[in-house]
């Protein structure tokens, strides 16, 4: 072979042998790399799932936001711990070095006493015994609920407080009515602040308390002063009446004396003064009985006298003055239901007066039942006009029929006096004010009203007798003293009715029941209209 052909398949088989051997090597370096590969892939994974474990995608994204601020030399858990050890020892003081879980569950189970105790002053949400779902209780609580706060369902305390639950339920289990406090629905800050407070309440109810106390103390203290002075100006009064005893003491003692020397004469005088009283009672008792039978045998021919004088001439009558009519009907409108009277201004009359209506030809009744009621509405110098308020249809108002009212008197002001009960407004009650109303009714109508009866009393109304309730038990006193004021105050109202009617009978004063003093006076019709007193 030629020397320049085998140079060349040197060449080639040399090339040859160094591509091989770096085939080998690439081999080499491959597999090399794709075990390392793996093992980087498998400690990533690894890696991957001990981060998982830590915190989601989430919050590794946001831990920054989650812990804060890391502390020097620690890391962002570090820092979390940190954080967790300071709210413990926050809640239950120094936290022996142990996990997360443990720290939170002693911490609950350090507070849940307190909270229990907390219960008396506070209100605190539970659990009852017979919830199915404690955890759905809690999941449905007020967030905005004083002294309550939301659960964190990713909170290390929710499973710290999951899994110490029986721990939980015996230590704040409500011995008197079963509930179980649940500590995860509750906001210490809020349930401290509460308790600040009520506790401020407290001492604000002790210091005004012991203000209340001082000023009591202040006042027993000038109480006992003033005691003090007083049982010292009682003391001194004491010695003076002492000296007046004694001075009355001798006193007595010289007049014991006196009565003693002068006993004799004095039971003599006085032995002599009986026997004239007694004298003088006799023949004034003599007299009174000489006076009495006089006075008797007068009043017996009296009454004889009368009697034949009444035989002779009928006794008058004391109701004539109110027989006697006021005027006379001169016209009447019967479709306009208006009547004319002739009275007018001259006669005193005035707007509002009523009227009863008599018939001409029976003249005015005894009970002074009219035919018709009126009222004046308009009036002119000598007549006045009156719409027609009621009447009867049967009978009704003609020309010349009479009209009169008791009160109303053209020439001179009539003279009244009032006593009894009465019914105004016809409820079946007695009206406490009605005596008053009348008495307003008939000065409005130009009378007068006096009190009791006497000589210029024209007309007396009475209504029923007052009642008078049965004298008050000592029991009823005492349970009531009112009574006995009640009681006498009812029996002075019977005793001026009594009065009244007696002196109405004795001077020959007419006497009108209410409803007769109404008929008289033709308001009968008006009283149950609003405004009618």
């Amino acid at each position: 072979m030629p020397p320049s052909k085998r140079r060349q398949s040197n060449d080639m088989l040399y090339t040859l042998i160094v591509l091989i051997g770096l085939c080998i090597v690439a081999t080499t370096v491959a597999v090399i790399f794709y075990i390392r590969a793996e093992d980087a892939r498998t400690q990533g994974l690894e890696l991957q799932q001990r981060i998982d474990n830590l915190a989601s995608a989430e919050e590794v994204r946001t831990l920054g936001t989650i812990v804060g601020t890391k502390l020097p030399r620690e890391t962002q858990i570090g820092t979390m711990a940190a954080h967790l050890d300071r709210m413990v020892r926050l809640v239950k003081g120094p936290a022996q070095p142990t996990s997360a879980e443990v720290k939170v569950a002693e911490a609950i189970k350090t507070i849940q006493p307190l909270l229990a105790k907390a219960r008396d002053y506070v209100r605190l949400p539970v659990i009852e015994p017979n919830t199915a779902d404690a955890n759905a209780v809690a999941t449905g609580a007020d967030p905005n609920a004083p002294g309550l706060a939301a659960p964190d369902p990713n909170a290390p305390a929710t499973a710290a407080a999951d899994a110490n639950a029986p721990a939980t339920v015996a230590a704040g289990a409500d011995a008197s009515q079963g509930a179980v406090i649940d500590p995860n629905r509750i906001a210490l800050a809020a349930v401290i602040n509460e308790l600040l407070m009520e506790l401020q309440h407290t001492l604000d109810q002790k210091k005004a308390v012991e203000q209340v106390l001082a000023d009591t103390q202040n006042r027993f203290d000038m109480a006992v002063a003033d005691m003090q002075k007083t049982k010292e100006t009682l003391n001194a009064k004491v010695g003076e009446y002492r000296q007046q005893v004694d001075q009355i003491n001798a006193d007595y003692n010289d007049l014991k004396l006196l009565v003693q020397r002068n006993s004799d004469e004095q039971i003599k005088i006085l032995l002599d003064r009986v026997e004239k009283s007694e004298g003088d009672a006799k023949q004034l008792n003599a007299d009174l009985l000489k006076t009495q039978a006089e006075l008797n045998v007068a009043q017996n021919r009296l009454q004889e006298a009368l009697t034949a004088v009444g035989k002779i001439k009928p006794a008058p009558d004391q109701e004539a003055a109110a027989f006697r009519p006021d005027g006379k009907v001169i016209l009447v409108d019967d479709a306009a239901g208006v009547i004319r009277i002739n009275l007018g201004a001259q006669d005193r009359v005035y707007r509002g007066l009523t009227f009863s209506v008599y018939d001409k030809a029976a003249g005015i009744p005894r009970d002074g039942k009219p035919k018709a009621e009126v009222e004046v509405f308009a009036i002119d110098q000598k007549v006045c006009a009156a719409r027609i308020l009621s009447g009867d249809r049967k009978n009704p108002v003609s020309t010349d029929d009479l009209i009169a009212n008791l009160i109303w008197d053209s020439d001179k002001e009539n003279n009244f006096v009032i006593a009894g009960e009465f019914d105004l407004d016809k409820d079946g009650r007695q009206d406490y004010d009605a005596i008053s109303k009348v008495e307003a009714l008939i000065r409005k109508w130009g009378g007068d009203v006096a009190q009791d009866v006497s000589a210029r009393t024209d007309y007396v109304i009475l209504g029923t007798e007052p009642k008078v309730p049965p004298e008050p038990t000592l029991e009823a006193q005492t349970a009531d003293p009112t009574l006995v004021d009640k009681y006498n105050a009812a029996r002075q109202r019977l005793e001026h009715y009594e009065q009244i009617r007696q002196r109405a009978q004795m001077l020959w004063v007419p006497i009108f029941s209410y409803e007769r003093f109404l008929h008289f006076t033709g308001y009968a019709s008006q009283t149950g209209k609003p405004g009618a007193f």
